[in-house]
Parts: structure tokens; sequence; C-alpha cells
């Protein structure tokens, strides 16, 4: 650490890999929030980097600041967002007899404003210990979260957080340290840091509220299956199973919303479009290359729909079927050995694909309002549909009984 960096109050993190044709602009941004709302704090711009080959670094450490910036990388080859989030934590638990809190904000930002670092602070100088991004996002943005995460969270653990792997958060010293106790997976280092982060926020029943940024514009795209999909479901789904007696046999509640903090009315979201024949295409790959999979481990009915989509070239995974699938697969993942955790995880790609294409169809004509109608409808879904998992395990138990 640098001597000349003693007595930090507040940190901002910029996580990046590849970024500077846009890390400049996050900076200066930063720069002049924390310049404008946080004279009287020592404060310091933190840049945790995966050694990026297009000199990232340059860009960040160029960028004139009043602020002081402070640049950190994984070793060459060493990857993954939660390593970065990593060296953050460790950076700043330095400081923690003066640190305040902390903040972290996506590299690729061009929605970001002077007020965002004020925003997300405000609740942490307030007593709260977690603070998520509320946005105003497209529908066809963040499929994994609206489709996945959000629901799962509001289904299974009674919290109403809309944006559990956002991007943008703002975190106690306190909750901090509590991360850098938890146990790291592989995914965890990865991108599966975000999903980590708010889990362990609500199990370890600290004191979570929302922030409205606005809109987010970003490197937006549509539903993919690459690395982040397997990274951040299998994290997911670990934590859930590990986690099952807290959730399993509560009651069915519908969760209330977060204090909310930061802007109460939002711009319209970035415009996005889709092509939807590519992906068709796309839908009609991964399903053939999982359909073994998907006969093995999901019910007839589904099998057969599933299978009939592609005969037809009609395309509907209903939110009944949506979430009854989930919770099956959530089950036999947790029933499974590692290489059944892994086949589910692969067998989760298609429906996800498929719904998420539903879901696109269904919306594409809705204004935001509507769709995150259809959004939160759908999170009802599977707060009603709890049940149906707890009836997995309940008779999984009774077998066990007559035995």
């Amino acid at each position: 650490m640098r001597n000349s960096f003693s007595d930090i109050e507040f940190i901002v993190g910029i996580p990046s890999y590849n970024e500077a044709d846009s890390i400049a602009f996050v900076t200066r941004q930063i720069d002049k929030g924390l310049t404008a709302h946080f004279k009287n704090m020592k404060t310091l711009i933190v840049n945790v980097d995966n050694n990026s080959p297009d000199d990232t670094k340059g860009a960040f450490l160029s960028t004139e600041t009043q602020a002081p910036k402070h640049y950190i990388t994984t070793p060459k080859g060493v990857k993954g967002k939660g390593n970065n989030f990593l060296n953050l934590f460790r950076f700043a638990s330095r400081f923690k007899k003066t640190l305040k809190g902390a903040i972290v904000v996506d590299a690729d930002l061009r929605s970001i404003t002077p007020k965002w670092p004020k925003y997300l602070a405000e609740p942490l100088l307030k007593g709260y210990d977690y603070a998520l991004p509320f946005y105003s996002r497209h529908q066809f943005d963040g499929s994994i979260t609206n489709h996945i995460c959000y629901p799962l969270l509001y289904g299974l653990l009674g919290q109403n957080i809309r944006q559990p792997i956002g991007g943008e958060f703002g975190f106690s010293p306190a909750l901090m340290e509590y991360w850098l106790k938890q146990k790291w997976t592989k995914t965890t280092r990865q991108y599966g840091i975000d999903i980590f982060m708010t889990l362990n926020a609500i199990m370890g029943n600290f004191k979570i509220a929302e922030v409205g940024l606005g809109a987010k514009i970003h490197k937006a795209s549509a539903p993919k299956l690459g690395p982040m999909f397997t990274q951040v479901v299998t994290t997911l789904f670990q934590f859930l199973v590990s986690n099952k007696n807290t959730w399993l046999h509560g009651p069915v509640t519908e969760p209330k919303p977060k204090k909310r903090f930061g802007l109460k009315t939002l711009d319209p979201p970035q415009e996005l479009e889709i092509d939807i024949r590519q992906l068709k295409e796309n839908l009609r790959m991964e399903y053939n290359q999982r359909e073994r999979m998907i006969r093995k481990y999901l019910n007839d009915y589904s099998v057969m729909h599933l299978g009939n989509m592609f005969i037809q070239d009609y395309y509907n995974i209903d939110t009944l079927m949506w979430t009854q699938d989930v919770y099956q697969l959530l089950f036999t993942f947790d029933m499974g050995s590692l290489r059944v955790k892994k086949d589910v995880i692969e067998t989760m790609k298609p429906l996800y694909f498929g719904r998420s294409v539903t879901f696109d169809y269904l919306t594409w004509r809705y204004n935001i309002k509507y769709a995150e109608e259809a959004i939160h409808a759908q999170a009802d879904a599977f707060a009603s549909q709890k049940p149906y998992i707890m009836g997995l395990y309940l008779d999984k138990n009774n077998k066990k009984k007559r035995k």
C-alpha cells in the first residue's frame, strides 16, 4: 500500500477487464461526484483490473482527477470479476479503522452522473449496510436478473430486490468483512460475485436498501449463454441449497419493497433491439445439444411441450411451466452428484433461452411500466409456486420413511 494513503474514509471501486475505451469517462464522473459531495471526507478511487491487455490501467491512471487514484490487478492469466472484488475488499480492509463505506460501479457505464456516488453512499451514511441499484432498464436487458435471480429471491427468500446482480452497489465495512469470511467458490471469483454479495447480505441479516439511479446505459446484450450464465446460476443454486433450512419451511408471503433512496422518478431506459430470428436459431441449437439432459431431468409434460415447440416453430414456455421447471431443477441440483449439478445448469440453458424468447414475444410492444408489471407478476408466480418445491422435498422424505 502506498504511504500516501492513510485514514481513507470512502472508496469507490471500478472493476474492469478491457475497458480502456470507457473507464476514463466513469472515473471523471466519480471524481466530480466525490469533489461535489464528499468535500469533508478522505476519498480514493480504485481500479481493480484483470491485467487488461488493452491498457485499461493507462487509461485509468492518466485520467485527471482531484481525488487520488490507485490501481490493483490480478496476476497475469487470472481473470474474473469476483477476483477483482476480492482484491478491492482486501485492500479496503486495511482502512477498517477509518472507512465509513465503499461503492462499486461498472466500468462500461454511459449513464453514470456525479450524483451516483452520493446516491449510493447515502444509505450507508444513514446506518444501512448494503445499497443496491434500482434502474430503469429495458425488458430485454438483464434477462438473467429478470427470469432467474429476481424471482428466486422473491419466491424463496421473500426478498423484493429488483437488481440483485445490477453491478452498482454500496456497502458498509462490516458487510465487507463478513463477505471476506465466507467461502469463495470458483464461480464466486468470477461472474457469481454479485449474487454472492446479495445472498450473503440477506442471510447475514444486514440492513438493505435500494437506490434510484435512473436509466442504466451500458454495453447491454440480448440473452446469452456464456460463462456469465453458468457462474451466476451455479453460485445462486449452491447458495440456495446450502441454506435451504432457512427458506424451505417458511410461509409464502409477499415480500415488502426495500427502503428507497436516490431518484424517485427514473428516466426512460435505453432503447434495445433484438433479432428474434437469431434468438430462435440459437435456442434450437442449445436445445439440440442438450435434448438428452432435458429428457433425463424434466417431467414428461415439459419434455413433450418443448419437443412440440420446435416441431411447430412456436415458442411458449409459460410462467407456470417456467416456475415449476426451475424448482424441479433446483431440487435435482440439491439431490445430485457433482456431475448431476453440472448437467442441471446445462439443462437450464435452453429453458432460460426459451423463457426469454417467450417473454420477448409477449412484451416487445410494452412500455417499461407494463414490462415491469409482467416481470413482477412472474416473481409473484415463483412465490405462489413455492409449495411445489416444498412438495418435492416432502415427497422425498415420505419415500425415505416408507423404506
